[in-house]
């Protein structure tokens, strides 16, 4: 199900999305009727835009929440126009993984230009994952020098850090930085050693979601 006020890219993404072989059950243009919608017949994924009528400031985001916490098997997959470190923080900070929860996602409408990596985003939501912009996520990690828990990562670790928050798996991690899995898993270990998140998870976007709790505390 989707959720955007422009008409022109609500039907745009509807035509995409069809073409790739997703259903599309409804698209709407209020976040009062995407949520009816949802009570009525859950769907896999929902796609919303953070900033909706009638007052455009944060209806999406309040409906994306309150979807989270009726139906936690729904996927969530947010649009924003600018990077709101709130919003993304308050969709990190209500996400929860485990058997039969939906994943959590957050994209600047710009990424929606590039399919591929916009369809990929969805894919990892469907799949329970978390998807994140990477200009997102690299908001989240700038932290001022003297309250910097980053600081003591490597430049690797760094690396690695950001695209396990963007939501990838650690063979993916791997193939984008050009190392070998085992080598990624030494380099996570390692973060969370650094940032005493050792032993606080089990569940790879459980890790993923405590870290990024922790850099936004």
């Amino acid at each position: 199900m989707l959720a955007e006020d422009s008409t022109l890219l609500r039907e745009g993404l509807v035509r995409l999305l069809a073409e790739e072989g997703h259903e599309v059950r409804a698209a709407f243009g209020t976040a009062v009727e995407l949520l009816a919608a949802v009570a009525a017949d859950p769907p896999d994924v929902v796609v919303a835009d953070v900033r909706m009528p009638p007052s455009h400031t944060d209806e999406g985001l309040r409906a994306a929440l309150e979807i989270r916490t009726r139906w936690p098997e729904v996927g969530v997959l947010v649009l924003s126009q600018y990077v709101e470190k709130r919003c993304a923080t308050e969709l990190l900070t209500g996400a929860a993984d485990g058997p039969g929860r939906g994943g959590v996602g957050y994209l600047l409408k710009d990424r929606v230009a590039q399919v591929d990596e916009f369809l990929d985003a969805l894919d990892r939501v469907g799949e329970g994952r978390t998807a994140f912009d990477p200009e997102v996520v690299r908001r989240l990690l700038v932290r001022s020098s003297h309250t910097d828990p980053l600081a003591r990562l490597t430049p690797r670790e760094s690396e690695v850090l950001a695209a396990m928050a963007q939501g990838h798996t650690n063979a993916t991690v791997a193939a984008r930085l050009h190392v070998s899995q085992s080598a990624v898993e030494k380099h996570i270990n390692a973060i969370f050693d650094k940032l005493e998140l050792t032993g606080r998870s089990e569940g790879y976007s459980k890790r993923v979601l405590a870290v990024l709790r922790y850099l936004d505390s």
